[in-house]
């Protein structure tokens, strides 16, 4: 089953072309991605309306390229698949649009992917994890607990309650003075700094729910650098380093409660998964690896240009889907919001926003 994939629903333009053999392996035949980093720069983040323009002005090219890498035409796909939410509505209209486009063309079935889906089922693609298994999803715009238990079947078992992880570490590096994409600057500046020079607190630690919030560890930052004279590189690198660890311990105490409420709902979990760009972030693939351990499971990631947006997870998601003879058609709407577990409720200000990872 060959799949093209297209993404747009932030400042990625991209597109893929998987294969997924009957045994239900996959293979990544193309995988382009685009980024906007250099045209949201200059504001300190993305700009909705940019974004849509550059997803207008580029994804024709780089759906061309990822069929001419893959070495097939249109006529060979068995489906297209784009993602359709949660997002910046501008792009996700732009790549669903698209998307249709190609599959009315060319009589070829359609899906419309959420988003999220896609990072969960990614470890599928890239490790083969069998089902059930936890996902830890982490980005600029979501952070959740998720029980996997087979496509289309999620129940979500913790959630931010005020920011995303990815979303803290871009507000942090904007107080702090430091480029976008501020994540992987607070990443970088961290390495550099003594963790222990601050006191942050450790947001949710210890409660019974799986719930995460950095809002007011966010807080403690901006209260943290205001007592300071003047800011120097090391107070920066002080400052993230101290407020990474305290991600760090908050997210270890939130994902050992998951497992708990995962194996009291549904038994040992195959894997703890981590998905979504700020799976991207060293330490906190090192944090990770000390939870499962601890858990007695085996955490798997995929490679670091899988957890950010990209064409080839939302192609895998579509022959997932697919392979169970999941279609969509060309009355599919484009979203702006759309949870991954239907039963869940919606946080306050819940939606895809964008931080550096």
């Amino acid at each position: 089953m060959l799949v093209l994939g297209i993404e747009t629903t932030c400042d990625e333009t991209a597109a893929a072309v998987i294969e997924r053999a009957p045994d239900g392996s996959g293979k990544i035949l193309s995988n382009i991605v685009r980024s906007q980093v250099e045209e949201h720069a200059r504001f300190g983040g993305v700009v909705p309306e940019i974004a849509a323009r550059a997803h207008v002005d580029l994804l024709d090219g780089i759906i061309d390229r990822a069929m001419r890498e893959a070495g097939i035409g249109f006529a060979q796909l068995d489906g297209v698949a784009a993602a359709a939410g949660p997002g910046l509505i501008g792009g996700v209209i732009v790549g669903l649009t698209t998307a249709k486009a190609i599959a009315m063309v060319h009589d070829t079935p359609l899906v419309a992917v959420n988003h999220l889906e896609a990072h969960a089922l990614t470890p599928r693609l890239t490790d083969g994890v069998e089902f059930p298994y936890c996902l830890f999803l982490a980005s600029g715009g979501h952070t959740q607990i998720v029980a996997v238990t087979g496509v289309g079947q999620y129940v979500r078992l913790g959630t931010t309650v005020d920011d995303a992880i990815g979303e803290a570490f871009d507000k942090v590096a904007k107080m702090l003075g430091l480029p976008y994409p501020g994540g992987p600057q607070v990443e970088r500046a961290a390495a550099g700094g003594d963790a222990t020079r601050f006191a942050f607190p450790r947001p949710m630690q210890g409660r019974p729910d799986a719930n995460f919030s950095l809002s007011g560890l966010k807080t403690a930052v901006r209260n943290e650098a205001s007592r300071l004279a003047e800011i120097t590189p090391q107070d920066i690198s002080d400052l993230c380093a101290s407020f990474q660890a305290a991600v760090l311990d908050s997210t270890a105490d939130r994902l050992r409660v998951g497992l708990r409420l995962f194996r009291e709902q549904f038994g040992a979990p195959n894997a703890l998964v981590a998905a979504g760009g700020v799976a991207a972030n060293q330490a906190i693939r090192g944090a990770l690896f000390d939870v499962a351990r601890q858990a007695g499971t085996q955490l798997i990631m995929p490679p670091p240009a899988l957890c950010t947006d990209n064409g080839a997870m939302i192609a895998w998601a579509g022959a997932e889907r697919l392979a169970l003879g999941l279609t969509d058609t060309m009355e599919a709407q484009p979203r702006a919001r759309w949870m991954l577990d239907a039963n869940a409720k919606a946080p306050a200000g819940y939606g895809k926003t964008r931080a550096g990872y």
